[in-house]
């Protein structure tokens, strides 16, 4: 690891995810592309000719038993993070997983105490929070000028986005839920990021299931990362496909989540957040993916209030975030510090928000995200 070679590195899944992975590995220097896997060989023939990767692999077990690997990716099906993630960590290897850390925050502290033990770097991809709009709201909180953040508003919302009905999305043992662990963990990292990281002490959701199980929302379109053939085929559908949660935070402050794979609504889809803050606030709408999105900054009162239309620059989503992480791996100095904690604590929120969602109730966390009082 200190030596002055490319690291070297490996992909498990050449999904779109992967292909994000694969494509940054090849183009970031002081890295090199070894080995990709995948379930598909035909799949994997064609992403290894289209990238130059010599070695292909059927399944995961074969590729990190390889033996000359120093980083993986893991851009598979949530129900597969924990066992690829924990056995590449085991083998002395660092590891990169794509959102979210697992099904259950119990699976994701199994991963994090794995990196604890191996003594290697283990993070989760959360590329939203690298849009240039996002850091614009980051950087006017940071400076000053919205005040203390103390509320938002984050929205994710389809209208015919169900990735693929009767896929592993749709299977509640392989993805551990509906929109809310696929794009709620998105919302609730890019919002927490924004506003300096609040603790939660409180969640109350609701989940819902009204257009899924009969056959309705499906959609077919990659290009909105919604849709396209997906593994794990034939499942009944068994998760929701709209949630809305209410976060409180110490301190008082408070944050709405709401997100639908398929819901009855305007095209095409759309996300973002509102924030309200002691000096200003401020209004992220991205309509159809675009990146940047349009966003307002609200400052002043009365006669002196002043809307800023902010012109945020592109973000560079998976390459900033490999970029990061091979930074991270290549400074062994560093390396306790990045055991996928954050990943892990969303998972314990998202966990809170489905736990609330069962029983009918506001469910309370403690210091570490546990719920309060044991199984809920």
């Amino acid at each position: 690891m200190t030596s002055t070679a490319p690291l070297r590195a490996g992909v498990v899944g050449v999904g779109w995810a992967g292909q994000q992975h694969i494509a940054a590995y090849r183009a970031l220097p002081g890295v090199e592309l070894v080995a990709i896997a995948g379930l598909e060989q035909e799949a994997l023939d064609a992403v290894a000719a289209e990238h130059g990767v010599p070695h292909t692999h059927i399944g995961w077990e074969s590729l990190i038993a390889r033996g000359d690997l120093d980083v993986v990716s893991v851009a598979t099906p949530t129900g597969l993070h924990a066992p690829i993630a924990i056995a590449a960590l085991q083998a002395g290897i660092h590891v990169l997983s794509e959102k979210p850390i697992a099904r259950t925050g119990d699976e994701g502290q199994a991963m994090v105490d794995a990196a604890r033990a191996a003594g290697r770097v283990f993070e989760v991809v959360f590329n939203r929070r690298r849009r240039g709009d996002i850091a614009a709201i980051r950087a006017a909180v940071e400076d000053g000028t919205i005040g203390r953040p103390y509320h938002a508003r984050a929205t994710w919302l389809r209208r015919s986005g169900i990735p693929s009905l009767g896929s592993w999305f749709t299977n509640a043992e392989m993805a551990g839920g509906g929109p809310l662990v696929d794009l709620g963990v998105h919302m609730l990292d890019w919002t927490l990021h924004i506003m300096g990281e609040p603790r939660i002490t409180g969640v109350s959701a609701v989940t819902h299931a009204e257009l899924g199980p009969r056959g309705l929302g499906g959609s077919q379109d990659e290009a909105s990362g919604a849709g396209g053939a997906k593994s794990g085929g034939g499942s009944a559908y068994e998760v929701e496909d709209f949630a809305t949660a209410l976060l409180r935070f110490e301190g008082g402050g408070s944050i709405i989540l709401e997100t639908s794979w398929a819901s009855h609504r305007p095209t095409p889809d759309q996300f973002g957040i509102t924030l309200y803050g002691t000096d200003g606030g401020a209004d992220l709408s991205v309509t159809g993916y675009a990146d940047p999105g349009e966003l307002t900054l609200y400052t002043g009162n009365g006669a002196d209030a002043v809307d800023q239309v902010v012109e945020a620059p592109e973000g560079r989503g998976h390459t900033e975030v490999i970029e990061e992480f091979l930074a991270h791996v290549a400074d062994p100095a560093t390396w306790a510090q990045h055991d996928g904690s954050l990943g892990l604590s969303r998972a314990r929120i998202v966990d809170a928000c489905y736990a609330s969602a069962a029983t009918g109730h506001e469910i309370a966390l403690d210091e570490n995200l546990h719920i309060i009082g044991g199984d809920a």
